[in-house]
């Protein structure tokens, strides 16, 4: 059967199941479309929040920047499971008990203030759009290779999905729909990790596979490292950034994690505090099958592509080599008209121009793999991307019809009322996700990453603070969230977007990159928020019993 049948096959149906799961599930309650009415099992639970977590920057780009920055992606890995060690630990139970739908709702009650629940608002429209713009990214580049549209009728397609299973159902359809959607997406991507580490090295097992050798009897990383170096690329095991970028890089992706509302929101599901925990350790486990199988995914497309394309004629390439030239996300420029393709790390003569978001959906296609597979990947990779925006358009809803709406201008609005205001703002927050989809920022996970430094510098020490100290007050943590997002959004718009004035690598402030600097911005929420704490007066008697009645057991 052509690949274009198996691709229209797997990506109905499983359409279709998200469809018909949100028309089961829909919401009757602006408590089922917040929370999904608070009694989600914690295996079930865990795997909505892993669907949720693993987003397109998961599943289509982390590999793709592995294969490519080798040793210097592996930040990624770190950061983005660390971070769920965190909210388990510090946040996750602590939140439950609270009891509240979305995180402005607990800083605007734990800080006693509209304004600090309004800095909250502004910080989660802020970190939502930052991240739903890559998800939307992804929707698009699967799109316009599978579906052979362009990438605005993919976006426009993915839109309408999205705005159906989330507007119609809440919370309560979003968690069932990404149930399914996890079961979609680690069959995807497991499925041809499996077939290439076989077809390598011997070896069912990815992760054992990478770090085994091939068919010559060559260590496969030693392999590549080779490849590498014959091309002019520094090792593929060694690593041009600075330790101290690395770590803030990490730190910036784990605290980003522990804050980011989307998923922070999915504690406010299970029935009890004990829950709230179980479904984090239980979303670790779903995201390791994932994030443990990435670094192989990366090595086994990265040496397939050299092996492939390095020094080949153009007019042999395979039919893949065509179709992915057609999308715009792979380009051949015959510099020296011998018909061959120089990739080379030497931009003078390097002839070879490849997205690093391909690398994880051609990499099937590469390895010449059946068309059942490819056709799988790409209803993974929609699901992957589909499931986050869904969980995004949530808290950007929420924040609108809860948080502003029902907290601060119309406290008397119905509950009929705000339900039809939150799918009201999820329609309108849609719209312009589709907008960021057509016209992208940037790559999908780095993209995402300034979402993580985002929410690491402003929501991580207002909520970690807010669970630990009695003494810290709504004046300090106002002003910690403003200090620490302005300092972030700045940083992000001069180094990454070129504005006021740009300012290229070595201006870097203590030669950190854009995605690492959240650290350095949350370290300043800190200090400004203790600092001005400690000098105006404490909370009243009655928050400090608040926050002492959160950490009892």
């Amino acid at each position: 059967m052509e690949l274009q049948y198996w691709i229209l096959i797997a990506v109905g149906l499983s359409f279709s199941l998200y469809i018909g799961i949100a028309i089961w599930s829909r919401a009757g309650s602006t408590k089922e479309f917040y929370v999904a009415g608070g009694g989600v099992h914690p295996i079930a639970n865990g795997m909505a929040t892993a669907a949720d977590w693993m987003s397109a920057a998961s599943f289509i780009s982390m590999a793709g920047i592995i294969s490519f920055s080798g040793y210097d992606g592996s930040v990624y890995l770190m950061g983005w499971t660390g971070g769920y060690v965190l909210l388990a630990l510090l946040l996750a139970p602590y939140l439950r008990k609270f009891g509240k739908f979305t995180v402005p709702d607990f800083i605007g009650d734990r800080y006693y203030s509209n304004t600090a629940r309004s800095v909250a608002v502004f910080c989660a429209l802020i970190v939502s759009f930052t991240y739903i713009a890559g998800q939307m990214r992804g929707v698009g580049v699967v799109f316009s290779r599978y579906l052979e549209v362009d990438i605005v009728t993919g976006v426009l397609i993915g839109m309408g999905i999205v705005l159906f299973y989330a507007v119609l159902g809440g919370m309560k359809g979003i968690t069932y729909t990404q149930v399914a959607q996890y079961c979609v997406l680690i069959f995807a991507f497991m499925v041809p990790a499996v077939f290439i580490s076989f077809l390598v090295t011997g070896n069912v097992i990815p992760q054992l596979g990478f770090g085994a050798s091939d068919a010559d009897g060559v260590y496969l990383l030693d392999k590549l490292d080779g490849l590498h170096k014959e091309l002019g690329f520094h090792e593929y095991t060694s690593g041009s950034k600075s330790m101290f970028d690395v770590f803030c890089i990490t730190m910036a992706l784990m605290v980003g994690t522990a804050g980011l509302p989307h998923v922070i929101v999915r504690f406010f599901t299970v029935k009890k505090v004990s829950d709230a925990r179980k479904s984090a350790g239980w979303a670790l486990l779903f995201i390791a099958i994932l994030y443990t199988t990435a670094p192989a995914i990366a090595v086994f497309s990265r040496t397939n592509l050299i092996e492939t394309v390095s020094d080949k004629p153009y007019d042999q390439m395979p039919y893949w080599f065509e179709k992915w030239e057609t999308t715009g996300l792979l380009g051949f420029t015959d510099k020296n008209d011998d018909g061959l393709i120089q990739y080379t790390a030497d931009a003078s003569t390097n002839e070879l121009d490849v997205d690093v978001d391909i690398m994880v959906l051609a990499n099937p296609e590469i390895a010449d793999l059946p068309n059942w597979v490819i056709a799988l990947l790409a209803a993974g990779a929609l699901a992957a991307a589909l499931s986050t925006a869904a969980g995004l358009l949530l808290v950007i809803s929420s924040a609108v019809s809860h948080d502003l709406l029902k907290k601060m201008v119309m406290p008397n609005i119905s509950d009929k009322g705000e339900l039809m205001a939150a799918r009201i703002a999820a329609t309108a927050a849609v719209c312009l996700a589709g907008y960021f989809g057509i016209n992208p920022p940037g790559f999908v996970a780095a993209t995402v990453a300034l979402a993580f430094g985002l929410a690491a510098s402003s929501f991580f020490p207002a909520i970690l603070l807010g669970i630990f100290s009695k003494r810290i007050n709504k004046e300090g943590a106002i002003s910690g969230m403003l200090v620490g997002v302005s300092l972030m959004m700045y940083y992000m718009l001069k180094f990454k977007f070129g504005w006021f004035g740009g300012g290229a690598k070595e201006d870097w402030w203590f030669g950190i990159s854009p995605e690492g600097f959240g650290t350095i911005a949350m370290i300043a929420n800190f200090i400004v928020t203790v600092v001005i704490s400690s000098r105006t007066p404490a909370p009243s008697a009655e928050i400090q019993k608040l926050v002492e009645n959160i950490r009892k057991p």
